[in-house]
């Protein structure tokens, strides 16, 4: 136990010495996370790059999720070690920050982990090499802005964006389509964009999911898509140049905020009550009708009498809309939300060129279609797919090659992939490590090893020898001068990545080498692990 003193001798306990399993001190700490850092990114390994395989995750209420998106998998896993979990936050702020890249990130801080092994058992201070990291991370991200092109595109000129979303998709289930779904994702972003101010709102752009048909039936909507029908089965499916109401308070008569109670003892007092609430909904259905509506849209529902008068005064109407759908809906049709019936005025009508109700297969499956809106900058992708599971799992990989495209437009730089990038900079670092005196070299060099493990990662997926394959290309990459050099994961007979267009961001790999870099450092510098409950 450690023991202290107080000013009259006696001694009193600080902290009960734990036993040696639960706690671990020095080398043994580092070792122990060192080990749990590397578990968790040997399971992402096998999951990177085109040839990458998938993962089935079951969870504890049964539902399975077949995805190879790290930053899912790792979500989706139950971890309990804490440096595991700090993987999974590595990844989830790479997924947040930049949208793609989230396996990638994972499997070079599991290398750089182990790399810092090898210099630990051999005597290495972790500080030292928590330091030698940081100069080796900055030397790469400094040679990843060399190597680098610009891409110059433009609303007429879209195929940089699509190439390089492309290379995104290659690599995910949906890969059979992926030139379809990156010319979706490429013209959702530019319909949203502000590419003067080089901005992007993705908040703007609706991805719907149905399942049945085929993947190749996905398509981009200039408008809202909402999974619901007509509240009424008589109402007309279709509507052109549509004026909408778009209410979020309910259209019923307006019930007291505090208890109360009526007695009815006459047949004529309740025919009179009944009277005033047939009254209050006539006066509604009319107030919406005077201002010109021809399409309420509400978020709340409405009880069968509205329905029905609604119905008979032909003014169609959509019930229990959700709030983030009717935002969507204002933005598209230039509307604005009414929360009180009083402030409904012909100027917070939304306009819209054809409102139409679509049936799917020989089921009752309905949708509502919003299009030819009067602003076209919110937008639907819409998903079809055979099931459940392929449809969330295209709906992640369109999220990716959105975020792809939009990080294009802010900064339209991009580096080459399959491993290209990472070779050329273990290469720069490699030979950068020759300039640092003493220990520092070790730790840059063991930086420069670890670079390698992406590239050789991707040959041992796409089933090719892992360290003649990257010694190959290695070699070509310094004989030739040629930093486009990669991996030929698809037969392709070239590893040039210039001649296969394998394009990956530039703020894309310079987050994933800081980020993995950061993490890394803060694994290292735990020299004491104290569970909470053997106090």
């Amino acid at each position: 136990m450690a023991l202290a003193f107080d000013e009259f001798g006696r001694p009193f306990v600080i902290i009960k010495e734990q036993d040696q399993k639960v706690r671990l001190r020095g080398l043994d700490a580092q070792k122990a996370n060192i080990a749990s850092g590397m578990a968790v990114s040997r399971i992402l390994r096998t999951s990177l790059g085109p040839k990458g395989m998938d993962k089935m995750l079951q969870s504890p209420d049964g539902d399975v999720t077949i995805t190879n998106d790290g930053a899912t998998i790792l979500e989706q896993m139950d971890v309990d070690n804490q440096i595991a979990k700090l993987l999974v936050e590595l990844s989830r702020s790479q997924d947040y920050e930049i949208g793609d890249g989230t396996t990638g990130v994972v499997v070079l801080a599991g290398a750089l982990l182990e790399q810092a092994q090898k210099l630990l058992e051999r005597g290495v201070h972790p500080i030292r090499v928590a330091e030698g990291y940081e100069t080796a991370s900055r030397i790469a991200v400094e040679h990843l802005e060399k190597i680098a092109q610009k891409f110059d595109f433009g609303v007429n000129n879209i195929e940089p964006l699509v190439q390089t979303c492309m290379t995104t998709l290659s690599s995910k289930i949906v890969n059979r389509c992926k030139r379809s779904l990156a010319e979706i994702s490429v013209k959702a972003v530019l319909a949203v964009a502000d590419l003067e101010r080089k901005d992007v709102n993705l908040d703007l752009i609706k991805v719907e999911g149905k399942v049945g048909g085929k993947l190749e039936d996905t398509e981009l909507i200039y408008g809202i898509v909402v999974d619901k029908e007509m509240s009424h089965p008589q109402m007309p499916k279709q509507i052109e140049d549509a004026k909408i109401a778009i209410l979020t308070c309910p259209f019923e008569p307006p019930k007291p905020k505090t208890k109360h109670k009526v007695d009815i003892d006459t047949v004529e007092k309740f025919q009179t009550l009944r009277k005033q609430e047939q009254q209050y909904f006539d006066n509604m259905v009319q107030k919406c009708k005077g201002v010109g509506a021809t399409l309420v849209i509400c978020q709340w529902g409405f009880d069968d009498e509205a329905n029905h008068l609604l119905m008979h005064r032909n003014l169609p109407a959509v019930r229990w809309v959700g709030g983030v759908e009717l935002e969507l809906i204002a933005i598209a049709t230039g509307g604005r939300i009414v929360p009180r019936f009083e402030e409904l005025t012909p100027e917070k009508l939304g306009k819209a060129g054809l409102v139409q109700e679509k049936a799917f297969g020989t089921t009752k499956d309905r949708m509502l279609y919003v299009e030819h809106c009067a602003n076209s900058r919110a937008v639907t992708i819409f998903i079809r797919g055979g099931n459940k599971m392929m449809i969330e799992e295209t709906k992640r990989s369109i999220h990716d090659a959105l975020c792809v495209a939009r990080n294009l437009i802010r900064n339209n730089y991009i580096v080459y992939g399959g491993g290209s990038s990472e070779i050329s900079c273990s290469i720069s670092v490699e030979a950068a490590a020759d300039r640092y005196p003493g220990v520092e070299q070790y730790a840059i060099r063991a930086f420069a090893d670890a670079l390698d493990s992406v590239p050789m990662s991707l040959a041992e997926n796409s089933g090719l020898q892992p360290i003649e394959t990257l010694s190959a290309v290695k070699s070509q990459q310094i004989k030739e001068n040629n930093p486009y050099c990669g991996i030929d994961c698809n037969d392709a007979g070239t590893n040039d990545m210039r001649e296969q267009n394998v394009f990956e961001t530039l703020i894309g790999k310079q987050q994933q080498i800081l980020l993995a870099t950061q993490v890394v450092k803060m694994i290292l510098k735990i020299d004491d692990v104290i569970s909470p409950s053997d106090f």
